[in-house]
């Protein structure tokens, strides 16, 4: 028979293991729900809680999957359109995007893109960082290639996929070909934006208001249940910035340095940025 005292111990004991293991897995990721909400055929949201955050108590990871057959990727820079810099939200709701994202990190212009960026006919930065080994690609040329793909420099031949595609953005690997994260630990942290591909060739718009280093937040992304294949680093900090609007679906999600804020009293506002990935129904 077990007594009273030894189910309080077990009960105890367990507790305790559960503590340890959040303590000393930080890679550990949680889905707040097991399935996608489908907003749309081919659009899909979901938010994956992250026990143990490092600053912040309600921190989650959006996460938007896109089926690159049911929608179109959008490039929208500044030098393209009168210089204007606008939140990612004013550049959705002045080109009627459902989503939109950072398109990478810019020069200290206020323009320019960190690396090659050119959108058909249209070249924001003509120059190919060789410090940059991821490069986006959509808006195909010939019928057998991806319609969307994250081209890894370390893998594949940028002069070979030059032609097949009509528009670029380069940016920093986060996830490698190899399914690898690249990244270095450092002790920075800050918000990310990040651009993916999953296996079965769907774009994955990824936000995380909580901060984290690259390294860190690359196995995180590993550890998701999202299948991601590959990703890009897009923005951080205060730039970062991730929009959506579709069938009553609403969200804005803005970034911050782990500096910025203690105890969840800081919000950033979204800062204009010049260039932005969006999306609309094909």
């Amino acid at each position: 028979m077990i007594t009273t005292e030894l189910m309080k111990s077990t009960t105890m004991l367990l507790i305790i293991l559960l503590v340890i293991s959040w303590m000393f897995i930080p890679s550990l990721v949680l889905p707040m729900d097991d399935v996608w909400r489908k907003v749309d055929s081919g659009l899909h949201v979901s938010e994956f809680g992250v026990p143990r955050s490092p600053a912040i108590k309600d921190s989650t990871v959006t996460v938007v999957k896109i089926d690159p057959m049911l929608y179109s990727l959008k490039l929208l820079s500044a030098s393209e359109h009168g210089k204007v810099k606008m939140r990612v939200k004013d550049w959705c709701q002045r080109h009627n995007l459902i989503a939109g994202i950072n398109a990478g990190m810019y020069v200290e212009d206020g323009i320019k893109n960190v690396g090659y960026m050119k959108n058909f006919d249209h070249v924001n930065n003509p120059r190919v960082n060789t410090s940059y080994k991821a490069m986006l690609a959509f808006n195909k040329l010939e019928p057998d290639v991806p319609e969307v793909q994250i081209i890894d420099l370390r893998c594949g031949d940028f002069e070979v996929w030059r032609h097949k595609y009509q528009t670029f953005v380069q940016g920093i690997r986060m996830i490698s070909c190899r399914q690898e994260s690249v990244w270095v630990q450092q002790p920075k942290k800050w918000s990310m934006a990040v651009l993916g591909i999953d296996k079965e060739g769907n774009v994955l718009f990824i936000f995380s208001e909580a901060p984290y280093s690259g390294y860190d937040f690359s196995n995180i992304l590993l550890s998701l249940p999202i299948s991601v294949h590959n990703a890009m680093y897009l923005e951080g900090g205060p730039e970062a910035n991730l929009y959506f609007s579709a069938h009553g679906v609403e969200f804005e999600r803005v970034g911050i340095y782990g500096t910025d804020f203690e105890d969840n009293r800081f919000r950033s506002v979204a800062r204009p940025v010049p260039n932005v990935i969006g999306i609309t129904k094909k």
